[in-house]
């Protein structure tokens, strides 16, 4: 259809009685507003006698003329592709733009950290040289404030063997503890073997640590409030909590990277310090303020190149260790807090750390099966121990019995060894089934259970029969666990999670 008087489509047509040519209706409307007649016939037309024509509204509406033809519509086409380039082109100069810019950050970034980098050793040059001229003053050096974050950072040296008041220190708490072991006995109250088999869930405290990335990681117990723990998770958080309470008592911020082990530092007359390691190869110490009441920075070691895989306080509760994935281990002093050990590269990485009660052998597991012995005032290897499995394995974890006489260990992918360090060899052999990922091993303070936390729950044996007494399955995987004051009550990391297991409610 087209209109008699523009030759177009119309838009809304219509029909003339008189004549029956269809028109635009606003244009044949004014004609008639104008003239009174039909314009094609010249006969009287009133708009009364113009009939609208009723289209279906799915009719698409017909092309316009200019685009009817084959020119017009390669026109058509041509200005499109142009009107594209041109796009294209206005992004790629904004994309050239973008990168010189990110350019000259990373430019900016890069002259910062080197100047940063140069103030520090000058820092540290001018700190040498301050200590050089007092220490030939005879001024002593101040102490350090109790809130003060000292740095312990990476200085390429290495001990050739302690201090002597170190050594002494350590050979008196030697014959001390050695010497009472011989005589030791369960304390009046300790759990048995029958108590242990009775032992239920009694406590889940829910929700700990982030969920993002979740899950708990390292788990200490306190020795001196038996309520308290601590915990390091995925999120890079340290919290100390209290199960009276059912509150979080401290989280601490600092790391990185995950915790991998966490520990206690309580000596009577002392602030307790919490320890912290993780695999952002950063050691972190906090002590508990009496003023406050908070746990404040003391100290933070970056003494070694790799991931921080094993820590532990000596008996004397005047050192700590460390052991790192960078084939070395570390001695710390938590009286003047700084680094009083550190050993030559080995031939393996250190996959594991475990002191012996008596305070001077150091055990260290490597990623290929053996454990090696050293003794830590010499930092001479005493014994090396090798599984018989040949098929290699990593040994995560370690853990001396509290009667000096055995070490327990992984034997395999799937099994644990308790080794005679009397003999060098290994009395027992504890399967644990195929697939079963072992994640933690620990003895109790009366050596008479040992533990081990797996993929698929925790087990308790006894010491010496080997007879296995309880099985914690209830939170499915327990990535650490410790047992509890007098032996009475198990701690299991599953999770966000923290569990107890203890004597049933009478």
């Amino acid at each position: 259809m087209f209109c008699a008087i523009s030759g177009e489509p119309p838009q809304e047509p219509v029909v003339s009685k008189t004549s029956g040519h269809i028109y635009e209706k606003r244009l044949i409307v004014k004609y008639i507003n104008e003239n009174g007649t039909d314009p094609t016939t010249g006969e009287k037309l009133e708009e009364s006698d113009l009939i609208a024509v009723k289209a279906s509204p799915n009719t698409a509406a017909p092309r316009p003329p200019t685009h009817t033809s084959i020119p017009a519509l390669l026109h058509l086409l041509q200005n499109e592709f142009d009107a594209n380039i041109l796009a294209t082109y206005n992004l790629e100069q904004k994309y050239n733009a973008l990168r010189q810019e990110l350019s000259y950050a990373l430019y900016s970034n890069d002259a910062a950290s080197r100047v940063i980098a140069r103030l520090i050793r000058e820092r540290d040059v001018a700190r040498e040289a301050l200590g050089n001229v007092t220490a030939s003053m005879g001024i002593a050096p101040i102490a350090s404030a109790a809130t003060e974050d000292v740095e312990m950072v990476e200085d390429g040296t290495t001990e050739p063997g302690l201090p002597a008041n170190i050594t002494a220190k350590i050979d008196e708490t030697h014959q001390a503890l050695s010497a009472a072991r011989k005589k030791r006995k369960p304390a009046p109250g300790y759990a048995t073997v029958a108590d242990i088999k009775t032992f239920v869930p009694t406590h889940t405290i829910p929700s700990l640590h982030s969920a993002s990335p979740a899950g708990i990681t390292a788990l200490a117990v306190s020795q001196t409030h038996p309520t308290q723990f601590l915990t390091g998770g995925n999120d890079k958080v340290v919290q100390l909590y209290d199960k009276s309470t059912d509150k979080v008592l401290a989280s601490l911020k600092g790391h990185t990277k995950k915790i991998n082990h966490v520990a206690f530092r309580e000596q009577d007359g002392e602030s307790t310090l919490l320890i912290s390691a993780g695999s952002d190869k950063i050691a972190k110490v906090w002590a508990h303020d009496a003023n406050s009441g908070d746990y404040l920075p003391k100290l933070t070691v970056r003494s070694h190149k790799g991931e921080l895989t094993g820590l532990a306080v000596h008996p004397t509760s005047t050192l700590f260790a460390l052991s790192s994935s960078d084939k070395t281990y570390s001695l710390h002093d938590l009286t003047t807090f700084t680094q009083i050990f550190r050993s030559a590269p080995s031939d393996e990485a250190f996959t594991s750390l475990a002191i012996h009660p008596d305070g001077t052998l150091l055990g260290l597991g490597t990623p290929t099966s053996t454990i090696q012995i050293y003794d830590i005032r010499t930092g001479a290897i005493a014994a090396s121990l090798t599984p018989t499995d040949p098929s290699p394995f990593t040994v995560n974890t370690l853990a001396f019995s509290e009667n000096g006489y055995h070490l327990l260990a992984p034997n395999s992918l799937s099994s644990v060894a308790v080794w005679d360090l009397r003999k060098q060899k290994a009395t027992t052999t504890i399967s644990l089934g195929d697939d079963c990922k072992i994640n933690r091993v620990s003895y109790d303070t009366s050596a008479q259970f040992l533990g081990i936390a797996t993929s698929q729950g925790a087990r308790i044996y006894a010491h010496k029969t080997w007879e296995e007494l309880l099985r914690l399955e209830e939170g499915g995987e327990v990535s650490d666990f410790a047992f509890g004051h007098q032996g009475k009550e198990i701690w299991g990391a599953t999770g966000r999670e923290v569990r107890t297991w203890g004597l049933p409610a009478i």
